[in-house]
């Protein structure tokens, strides 16, 4: 049987839903009802009541009239009539206009919760579109803005303005003189663009969406762009896309002021690089990020007229490694004899822009401990490649471009005839580079002691998203992991079988990880100091840096190709005497005579000791360094 309360409710949402006409009729009633008995009462019981009967009726009017705001007055019926209708125009004029005013402020505060208002901004750096790498680049710009009093960062996405900001509050740890806005909306709609006022900031970055038409809704955000601010702005815009062949697109889209890397060549040359150098993803991860030294230039001054040479041991703290000329033209390790020009700035390295002061380190340079490298004859390697995604066939033309002849690598992958022909293609391709494909499941430890791993000179592991260990989702499971996590999970467990390889073996492995999330790179089963390629914390990188300094495109495009200058590990005892100190300047004046910039080094020693693993990015000159036979000189180099 239903109870009395729930029938209550019933009546109440039957009258509800009749209208406002209803509603004020039983309104003016139920208050008539308790305020005509509750008069009377007051009147009735008042110490001193009126004497008669009509004075008692008219006190209770007088009471009725005061509580319900419609005066109370007496006197003759039209009087009273008159007064009560003025107030109740008063009461409804009155009651509209707190209404009003109510509707617009509580209107006003849903349009900031929801983050449609205009943010009021200049010099400010915009982030459109969200993904998980809105968190790194938010990082980074903090770190970068920690010198300036008053910096803020806008976000805009397609996402709700309060869910933002506590996501960037879960995941940024302190934001110091940065402030952090978000504002909701589509970022490919020019008007709701001009809410984050991109027309006044100083840099605007696009983020790639994790959807499969990411790079589609990237040129339309980059057309939105310019359809806000026609022409060409004072900000600088940086994008990035996945597939290569939409670069160009969205560099015509992104104008001349626009900045496009192509995600999957990147992660696939650093992939590559590393593999054949191992450490080479800890020295970048110290020039990309805004904590520890990075790229930075200085006026020529004193060095211009004179050769770039000279520039090599021209500052103590920094290492110039090239001349940034007009046009921000880059010029990465030129030859020693060339000209610095008075309008040229250095490229240099070091902890801050203001570190690179010009003090002579030549004589520091210990002449009688520079030696002669070392001849050596280029080998035929084995390589195995471990998984297959969309970046593997770049991977593979890049292994092409660096090995030499006679090279073999051995791709083994879950893959279906479509992924065995292209893998055949590339192959058929490739030229010198000898590729066979091995269909077999990563996360299979009898696949991987088959393959007796550690017997290769270099193991690349790639994320594939194949079919998740154990099977599909059980019934009532959470929802489908996205692409990136489903391949970093993947990618985690190859790595738990590769170790207990390595523990079996007691052999280590030349090892190089592809992986999508930061945070599962710290959950990784590897040695200390290995080497992983985290594809969106590197993106946001390079983002957050071209952001601050638009040159540097041109420089990391430099790096980050086969041809023309990159980093590399060299043996250092191709440098300098081994087994005595000898001041850093000494490696840079030998380096410098073979073509190449010297910036850092890496000891074996301390390979397994972190935070830096052995690694040292410019070191002062002057401060002298013991080198075994096994250690390491970084070097910027064209081979």
């Amino acid at each position: 049987m239903t109870s009395l309360w729930r029938r209550l409710q019933y009546q109440f949402d039957n009258l509800v839903s009749r209208g406002t006409t209803a509603l004020i009729g039983w309104l003016v009633l139920a208050c008539l009802g308790a305020v005509v008995p509750a008069s009377v009462v007051l009147v009735w019981t008042d110490p001193q009541p009126p004497a008669t009967l009509s004075g008692r009726l008219e006190a209770v009017w007088v009471s009725v009239g005061q509580t319900l705001k419609i005066g109370g007055a007496v006197g003759s019926p039209l009087y009273v009539l008159a007064s009560v209708l003025l107030a109740l125009v008063a009461l409804l004029f009155v009651s509209t206009l707190v209404s009003i005013i109510t509707t617009g402020i509580n209107q006003r505060i849903l349009e900031l919760r929801l983050g449609y208002s205009t943010v009021l901004e200049a010099q400010h750096t915009v982030l459109l579109g969200w993904s998980d790498q809105v968190f790194p680049v938010i990082a980074e710009l903090v770190t970068a803005n920690s010198n300036r009093p008053r910096a803020t960062v806008a976000v805009l996405a397609p996402k709700d303005k309060v869910e933002m900001e506590e996501e960037i509050g879960a995941r940024t740890t302190a934001t110091g003189t940065t402030r952090i806005v978000c504002r909701s909306g589509c970022t490919t709609d020019p008007a709701v663009l001009a809410r984050v006022s991109p027309q006044t900031a100083k840099a605007v970055l696009v983020l790639p969406p994790g959807e499969d038409d990411g790079d589609t809704h990237v040129v339309k955000t980059l057309l939105a762009l310019n359809a806000v601010e026609p022409g060409p702005g004072g900000a600088v815009v940086v994008a990035a896309v996945r597939d290569a062949r939409n670069h160009v697109t969205a560099a015509l889209a992104a104008g001349p002021r626009g900045r496009v890397l192509a995600i999957d060549e990147i992660i696939a040359r650093l992939l590559v690089q590393t593999a054949r150098e191992p450490g080479l993803s800890l020295v970048y991860q110290e020039l990309l990020d805004f904590e520890g030294d990075e790229f930075y230039t200085v006026p020529a001054g004193a060095l211009a007229g004179r050769p770039f040479g000279e520039a090599l041991l021209a500052f103590t703290e920094s290492s110039a490694v090239g001349l940034l000329r007009e046009g921000d033209v880059v010029a990465l390790n030129p030859d020693p004899g060339t000209t610095v020009l008075a309008g040229d700035r250095i490229i240099v390295i070091a902890a801050d822009d203001d570190a690179a002061v010009p003090q002579d380190a030549a004589p520091f340079v210990d002449e009688e401990a520079v030696v002669t490298a070392r001849a050596e004859l280029p080998a035929p390697e084995r390589l195995l490649l471990l998984g297959w995604n969309r970046r593997a066939h770049l991977v593979v033309e890049q292994l092409a471009s660096y090995v030499s002849a006679g090279t073999r690598l051995d791709v083994v992958a879950p893959g279906d005839e479509a992924t065995r022909r292209d893998a055949y293609d590339i192959s058929a391709a490739q030229g010198h580079l000898e590729v066979a494909f091995h269909t077999g499941d990563t996360t299979d430890p009898g696949v991987l002691e088959r393959l007796d791993v550690p017997s290769y000179d270099s193991v690349i592991v790639i994320g594939d998203s194949g079919p998740t260990p154990g099977g599909g989702p059980a019934a009532g499971a959470a929802p489908a992991l996205t692409p990136g996590t489903a391949a970093d999970d993947r990618t985690l467990v190859t790595l738990l079988h590769l170790r207990a390889i390595e523990e079996a073996t007691c052999r280590d492995i030349s090892l190089t990880t592809e992986m999508s999330d930061d945070r599962n790179r710290l959950l990784a089963p590897a040695r200390e100091g290995a080497d992983f390629i985290v594809s969106g914390r590197l993106i946001s990188l390079l983002m957050a840096q071209i952001s601050e300094s638009p040159y540097l495109a041109g420089l990391f495009d430099e790096l980050f190709r086969a041809e023309g200058n990159e980093l590399h590990l060299k043996p250092a005892a191709d440098y300098v005497r081994t087994g005595e100190e000898v001041p850093f300047a000494t490696v840079v004046a030998s380096a410098g005579r073979r073509r190449e910039c010297a910036v850092g080094y890496r000891l074996r020693a301390e390979a397994a000791t972190g935070p830096a693993y052995g690694v040292r990015i410019n070191p002062d000159k002057r401060r002298p360094v013991r080198f075994t036979e096994d250690d390491w000189v970084i070097v910027l180099a064209e081979d």
